[in-house]
């Protein structure tokens, strides 16, 4: 069947199925069962419909659902098939990949299958397969990518209690932890090493503290690939959205000074901030434009693309663009340009006479990294990469480690309070080490009041059943104890920091490259496992991620034509242009074509679509992955780009 027509015909079965299902829209969260009686939520606002073994899960956009099926199989492919078989006439997507994924929480076999969708289908189509004896359960995700987006947090809700009937995840509540001793952190150390090579990740940085003292602070590899110079607790990365932790602390000085607190509207104390919704505007509080809660969507690439020529003051008059794509408080969605414009007011209060960027650097010294002994924290981006700090890398197009250029990393300078500090892991034990102190300092005075300190962990919006955002925090309860955690990504640098505050332990992860992100995850598990004699599963955890992105880049690799396809890249315009994301110029070196964005640019390569079109993709390491989409029409030549919920056409300049 022509891909637009399987489109067609699914949208069409999918407004059938939310107009035919019996039950209205969700009141609340609603505990319910597979056919079978395996538990999971239903979330609020959606409808719930059965047909046969398969429950139907509809969003209120009728675009997107999520199935659960109860079906007999000899095996995983033979159950996925019988579920796609129970709920669509149509038939399922092509499929692109299937992989196995280590056994849990009561599943005894677990494989995961990625569809092929292109990038005009925006959507995303998964299938899990779930296996407790003989008894299979299909999960189908299979849902827009606006859609997914904004409703991430609910989809967490479904799935992440979605367990076998009778069977409770693993918990760690009521035990005592251990003292991370030298065994216990030999093991770990072990582990990370094992991971950082695993992953082929040049350097990586860890910190632990626990009970008031620092019982870990090491580097692991190097700065940089190809150079000696090996990674130290002192060794500067870019923390990335680790700084949201940071502004939202200063933020809280300035609530203890009494400048104002948490429910002062914004714009009683800065008139000119404003959203492109009017009521949303009037609606946000100092505490909405760090909670992730607003309704305001994820939209980065205006600062990302255009980073080279903005400023504090365009990143806060871009806000007035931005289009709330949800309720006020319902849903989850991460706004790094909400995230910058707390700590830009935060900043304007405190020294009103400066220019943004300025005030807010001097507040983050004065009030955060002084104060906190953080003297190796800095925003000065030609102070952090001076001396003893790491070099950012990625993949190249055949998966193999480059140092990255920094090109993508200094457009977050205009929206740094969202993610452009550096810092080591020492100087982030101090700040970890103050949060389990509720307030107080190494040597016993009094950094901050308790109570404004505490209440940037108050929970705003749910994350799934078991998490929380809050004030540039997360909150996790997954094992039935507390987690307080962030991570932070940017181009080559991924981190993490998280403590346990009912235990007095807390640690941070720094690394200089893009598959470091997958070391944070089973990083906290080990991290966990060894505080709470946890079951061993971090390892398996972590090789299983490995052998995905290695399976997954196989198959990507051979849709790939590289170099870029010649008669593709003859049909580009020399010139580019889009309003709010800028130029993008073309250009040739060799049997290499080049997209220049203005404050980074990339080799790209094609890739022939199953829907007919053709895409050029980035391929440069910590740049790659970006996608135009060549859709020429009658008006002329364009390339379109998209991110979850907007979609940017670059029409050709003559």
């Amino acid at each position: 069947m022509n891909r637009h027509v399987l489109v067609a015909a699914l949208a069409a079965v999918l407004v059938s199925a939310a107009v035919q299902a019996q039950d209205l829209p969700l009141t609340k969260d609603t505990p319910t069962a597979t056919a079978s009686g395996n538990p999971f939520v239903a979330p609020m606002d959606w409808m719930v419909s059965r047909k046969g073994d398969a429950v139907i899960l509809t969003p209120p956009e009728a675009d997107s659902r999520i199935v659960l099926v109860d079906v007999a199989g000899k095996d995983a492919d033979a159950a996925v098939a019988a579920a796609w078989a129970a709920i669509d006439a149509t038939g399922q997507w092509p499929m692109k990949i299937a992989i196995d994924r280590p056994a849990r929480d009561g599943w005894e076999q677990v494989r995961i299958y990625n569809y092929e969708t292109s990038a005009n289908d925006k959507r995303g189509v998964q299938a899990i397969a779930l296996r407790k004896g003989a008894q299979w359960t299909v999960a189908i995700y299979d849902m827009s990518n606006a859609t997914g987006e904004k409703r991430s947090g609910q989809v967490s809700k479904i799935f992440d209690r979605l367990l076998p009937k009778g069977e409770k995840r693993e918990s760690f509540a009521g035990r005592k932890a251990h003292a991370l001793d030298a065994s216990r952190l030999k093991q770990l150390d072990a582990f990370v090493e094992q991971m950082r090579r695993e992953f082929d990740v040049p350097g990586v940085a860890i910190g632990i503290v626990q009970d008031g003292k620092v019982v870990m602070s090491k580097g692991f590899g190097l700065r940089e690939l190809g150079k000696p110079a090996k990674v130290d607790g002192d060794t500067r990365f870019m923390i990335a959205s680790n700084t949201k932790a940071l502004t939202t602390l200063m933020l809280a000085k300035l609530v203890e000074e009494g400048k104002f607190n948490w429910d002062t509207p914004v714009v009683t104390l800065w008139p000119a901030f404003k959203l492109g919704d009017a009521d949303t505007t009037r609606r946000v509080l100092v505490k909405h434009l760090i909670c992730a809660c607003t309704g305001v969507p994820r939209q980065d690439f205006e600062w990302l693309f255009e980073g080279d020529t903005y400023t504090a003051q365009d990143a806060m008059t871009s806000l007035a663009s931005m289009q709330p794509t949800s309720e006020f408080g319902a849903l989850f969605q991460y706004s790094n340009p909400m995230a910058a414009a707390a700590g830009y007011m935060g900043g304007h209060i405190q020294y009103p006479d400066m220019e943004l960027g300025a005030a807010y650097d001097k507040a983050m010294q004065a009030l955060v990294f002084d104060p906190l002994g953080m003297h190796n924290t800095t925003f000065d981006y030609s102070k952090a990469m001076t001396g003893d700090f790491a070099t950012p890398h990625g993949d190249d197009v055949d998966l193999q480690t480059r140092v990255a250029d920094m090109g993508l990393n200094r457009t977050v300078i205009a929206a740094r309070p969202a993610g452009a500090a550096w810092s080591t892991v020492n100087d982030m034990l101090k700040y970890v080490q103050m949060e389990l102190d509720k307030g107080a300092l190494a040597d016993g005075t009094r950094y901050i009041a308790e109570a404004p300190l505490m209440q940037r962990r108050m929970p705003q919006v749910a994350l799934g059943n078991d998490g929380d955002y809050a004030m540039g925090l997360m909150l996790d309860r997954t094992y039935e104890v507390d987690v307080v955690d962030h991570g932070g990504d940017m181009t080559g640098f991924h981190s993490n920091m998280m403590w346990l505050p009912q235990f007095n332990v807390g640690a941070v992860i720094l690394t200089n490259s893009d598959r470091g992100v997958n070391l944070r995850g089973p990083f906290q598990r080990r991290w966990l496992e060894l505080l709470f004699d946890g079951k061993p599963e971090a390892v398996d955890n972590a090789r299983s991620q490995r052998d995905s992105i290695q399976q997954s880049h196989a198959i990507e690799r051979k849709r790939l034509t590289v170099p870029a396809d010649a008669d593709a890249v003859a049909k580009l315009a020399n010139r580019y242009s889009n309003p709010q994301l800028g130029d993008v110029s073309v250009s040739n070196d060799g049997n290499k074509v080049w997209l220049d964005f203005g404050a980074w640019k990339s080799q790209a390569v094609t890739r022939k679509n199953d829907d007919g079109t053709v895409s050029f993709i980035t391929t440069s390491p910590g740049v790659d992955g970006f996608e135009l989409v060549v859709a020429d029409d009658a008006s002329g030549r364009r390339l379109i780009t998209r991110d979850g919920q907007h979609e940017y056409v670059f029409t050709e300049e003559k």
